[in-house]
């Protein structure tokens, strides 16, 4: 019978195991998916330990909010679609009830779109979350110009890279921070115009530099936490900052009268509307096509390796995507 992988309790990567499970059959409205890769994100970290902010029920519950597969049948009511169209998963906002770790799993119809050309399984796997979350913060959110000065922390985990690389095909000039200045190549080569490591330099004397003294035009905050309040400091007054991640739990806050347009920022957001979607696929479809968008893959499992997988991950040395392939 077909492989999910699930966890009873909360913890470790020890926690996660496989069982077996029949597939089931897609309902009206949905297909059924065999997936053929998918990636481990910080989401998953944090729902398999305890931390996620949604309610996880227990025992059985299932991870993965990204992947990649064939359409292996199709439900009443389905159109457009059928069995064996390679996909790639927009959205599994119940991944704890259904998640993308396992063989088959069923969604909506409207929660599928074709796989990029050119892209291989590993890299399908690993180029929606990352790259559907930059867009949003920075195109639909923040309205990313041509010529903006774009600050981007956590420069490299799988966001900030396709950030790196979205605000190269908009025309934008991307800032790239990191806390090792042992990665300030890699991010060069990724298509950061600078590199701020801030092993070496303070962050507010570096990007003043690198914007000719007038700062960032916008922010991506990739950490937030209360470090968020240092980032005033490197935005030009009326910039946009971008509150898009959860590396650091803790609050943060600003003091009245911040002159700065501040926005919190959620993937989901945007991948459950249908109308932005369609921008996010042509878009993404275009920079692959073009070769401006590519996804790294830093090391792939087998399925039966996923604790090996996460515990991987939990180290924090990956430089790209981590992938499971099935």
């Amino acid at each position: 019978m077909p492989q999910v992988v699930v966890f009873d309790r909360f913890g470790g990567p020890e926690v996660m195991h496989v069982v077996e499970e029949p597939a089931v059959e897609p309902a009206a409205g949905e297909v059924r998916v065999r997936i053929e890769a998918f990636a481990v994100n910080p989401l998953d970290q944090m729902m398999r330990s305890g931390a996620s902010p949604a309610p996880i029920a227990l025992p059985h519950a299932r991870l993965g909010v990204e992947g990649t597969g064939v359409i292996d049948a199709v439900g009443p009511e389905v159109t457009g679609l059928q069995a064996g169209d390679p996909v790639v998963l927009t959205a599994v906002p119940d991944a704890s009830v259904r998640g993308s770790y396992a063989e088959y799993l069923t969604v909506p119809a409207s929660r599928v779109l074709a796989r990029p050309a050119g892209l291989g399984v590993a890299e399908a796997a690993a180029i929606w979350v990352a790259y559907s979350t930059a867009y949003g913060a920075l195109v639909e959110k923040a309205g990313m110009r041509p010529g903006d000065h774009v600050l981007i922390t956590a420069a490299s985990g799988g966001v900030g890279r396709a950030a790196i690389q979205i605000a190269n095909q908009i025309g934008a000039v991307p800032i790239a921070v990191t806390r090792h200045a042992a990665k300030q190549d890699d991010l060069l080569a990724t298509g950061a115009a600078a590199v701020v490591a801030t092993d070496r330099v303070g962050v507010a004397e570096a990007v003043r530099h690198h914007t000719g003294g007038t700062g960032a035009d916008i922010v991506l905050d990739l950490v937030t936490g209360p470090g968020q309040l240092d980032l005033l400091a490197v935005a030009r007054p009326g910039a946009t900052l971008v509150a898009a991640g959860f590396l650091d739990p803790r609050p943060a806050s600003f003091p009245a009268g911040t002159p700065l347009t501040i926005h919190g920022y959620r993937s989901f957001e945007h991948t459950l509307d249908p109308v932005v979607v369609k921008r996010m696929a042509a878009f993404l479809n275009a920079g692959v096509r073009l070769g401006v968008l590519q996804p790294v893959v830093d090391k792939t499992f087998a399925l039966d390796e996923v604790v090996e997988a996460h515990r991987y991950f939990e180290k924090g040395l990956h430089a790209g995507k981590i992938v499971v392939t099935i």
